[in-house]
């Protein structure tokens, strides 16, 4: 018996070592995208009106989508319509970075898109993904309201038969 109290200590404590070890090493590996992840939010300027009128048209439009939630026809048209929108965010994003001068204070449109990206159609792709899964919960509701229907139609037709 004590031999066994032994070995799951010892194996206790080996699960223990390994937890520590796995913890430090997600911690370090993350440390160095928490630090660029700051390092791009100190580096925008966020009193610039431009940027308060993008921030300002993602809650409207999530408002929207939260709000129509109900109306899939709507639903629809603003999932297109955000879709349509990162479609043309490397469009959008040249465009921006040639103009920058007559609304910015700063270059924000790199080459790569970075800025677009994270601003522009994380936002929207979260938007598209609200209304997916509202629409998902739809359809699911419409198919369970379909079927009570038909068993409601064969009881009815069976119970019809039998008079």
């Amino acid at each position: 018996m004590a031999e066994l109290k032994s070995a799951m200590e010892e194996h206790m404590d080996l699960m223990a070592d390994l937890v520590q070890k796995l913890s430090s090493e997600l911690r370090s590996a993350l440390r160095p995208a928490y630090e660029n992840f700051m390092g791009f939010f100190h580096a925008i300027d966020w009193k610039e009106p431009w940027l308060m009128g993008l921030g300002a048209f993602h809650v409207v439009l999530l408002l929207l989508v939260i709000i129509s939630r109900k109306n899939t026809n709507f639903q629809m048209c603003l999932f297109l319509l955000t879709l349509a929108g990162v479609y043309f965010a490397e469009s959008l994003n040249s465009f921006l970075g040639k103009n920058w001068r007559s609304f910015s204070g700063q270059n924000y449109f790199d080459p790569s898109g970075v800025f677009m990206s994270v601003l522009w159609s994380g936002p929207l792709l979260v938007h598209a993904m609200i209304i997916l899964i509202n629409t998902l919960f739809s359809l699911c509701y419409l198919i369970v309201k379909w079927k009570r229907a038909e068993l409601r139609h064969r009881a009815r037709a069976a119970s019809s038969k039998q008079d």
